[in-house]
């Protein structure tokens, strides 16, 4: 944007005074929360005058390139690229030196080492998914220069009973692209979501869409989920599972075969995503249309920061069973509370939650009971969270209070 451009947004309401600023997180394409929220954020950081980077700690080595006319710097050589952002943070200000100064992170705020995060200006958009905020983390958000932006009530509840202030600002999804979607063009043929998995339309379906990483714990409950279904199925045999996952435990997660066998289930009854497609990226009619063949989408885990998924499905007109614990109630406006019991975390030293297999099991029975069809009251609460309204509501009034 032109300073002819920005003055117009200017006056306009759009924005106040420009932000120089950078973006710490995952690369906006790729298919992850982080980077669908990183390419929310940045597209309508520019579009309201802001000269915004990308520090890239996913998705991109060894060059700059360009996003929609935003600049992309690459990841570092350390883990989680602290090795990178000051530099880069120096550049991109000396670049555009009018602007506001400003550092913003999604990612786990444990991993900001070095002495430069206590000189920069930072935001960070903060996930809490332990009770309570786990120290390492906590040390982070207390620091005098950084500001701890709520992902979700649960996660600002947590902060501020540490004596923190924490604005909130949730995450957003596009709710014209998460919408009931029959069939999308795969580009030789129309396919439905059915059609996808590989299932037949007079079958019963229950999805796991989640990622499978870590195993100390397995914070995506893959045990209790697959015994719970594996329990319902017995008696339902039109049951079936979708699996939208990495299946052999490649990214540091578990071999999820080893678990299927273990619990019971039979071919016949799960199917697994095609994981040459999982790796080159599904486009999102497509997972419009998986959403939309779903009878319920099972997500109760052992703690979320937010749960992207969760509203994904619920825009389609899918209800959802979570757990009753971390931002999990908070985004379900319609489906079924998971009970569970507390886990402590040593590695966080804070407590997870983990769910309990039969209060899975009443879950899906009820989903059962209930029947297919698509819920209005889930598609008005995702509603609530649309991407637009949410930087109108949230996004717009913090960045001017900087």
């Amino acid at each position: 944007m032109n300073r002819a451009e920005r003055r117009r947004a200017h006056r306009q309401g759009k924005t106040s005074d420009p932000l120089t600023a950078v973006w710490f997180s995952n690369a906006p394409w790729a298919p992850t929360g982080y980077g669908t929220q990183t390419a929310q954020a940045v597209a309508r950081m520019r579009s309201d005058g802001h000269d915004v980077a990308v520090i890239s700690n996913y998705g991109l080595e060894a060059m700059q390139t360009q996003w929609e006319g935003i600049n992309i710097y690459p990841r570092g050589y350390e883990a989680y690229s602290n090795d990178v952002v000051a530099a880069d943070f120096a550049d991109w200000t000396r670049q555009h030196p009018n602007g506001r100064p400003h550092v913003f992170v999604l990612f786990d705020a444990w991993v900001l080492k070095g002495p430069h995060w206590d000189e920069l200006p930072v935001s960070i958009w903060t996930m809490v998914d332990h009770m309570p905020v786990p120290p390492e983390v906590l040390s982070r958000l207390a620091k005098p220069n950084i500001t701890p932006i709520s992902v979700s009530l649960f996660g600002k509840e947590q902060i501020e009973r540490q004596d923190i202030e924490s604005p909130y600002i949730p995450m957003a999804i596009d709710t014209n692209l998460y919408r009931p979607t029959e069939s999308f063009n795969n580009g030789d043929r129309q396919m439905t979501g059915r059609q996808l998995m590989g299932f037949d339309d007079d079958v019963f379906v229950v999805s796991l869409i989640n990622a499978n990483k870590g195993v100390v714990p397995s914070r995506k409950a893959w045990g209790e989920n697959l015994l719970a279904f594996s329990i319902f199925a017995e008696s339902h045999p039109d049951a079936r599972l979708y699996i939208h996952t990495e299946r052999y435990g490649n990214q540091g997660g578990i071999n999820l075969d080893v678990l299927i066998k273990a619990v019971g289930l039979k071919d016949h009854q799960y199917k697994f995503v095609n994981q040459y497609a999982l790796h080159s990226n599904i486009p999102n009619e497509a997972m419009a249309a998986l959403y939309t063949a779903t009878d319920v989408l099972l997500a109760s885990t052992m703690g979320e920061g937010f749960g992207l998924t969760v509203l994904e499905a619920q825009s389609c007109g899918t209800p959802a069973i979570v757990n009753n614990f971390s931002a999990q109630p908070e985004l379900l406006g319609d489906g079924w509370l998971t009970e569970g019991q507390p886990w402590w975390d040593p590695t966080q030293l804070a407590w997870f939650n983990t769910p309990n297999v039969p209060s899975i099991v009443d879950s899906l029975e009820h989903a059962y009971q209930r029947g297919r069809g698509r819920s209005e009251a889930a598609q008005a609460h995702a509603a609530r969270y649309d991407a637009d309204l949410v930087w109108d509501q949230y996004w717009r009034p913090y960045l001017a209070s900087l």
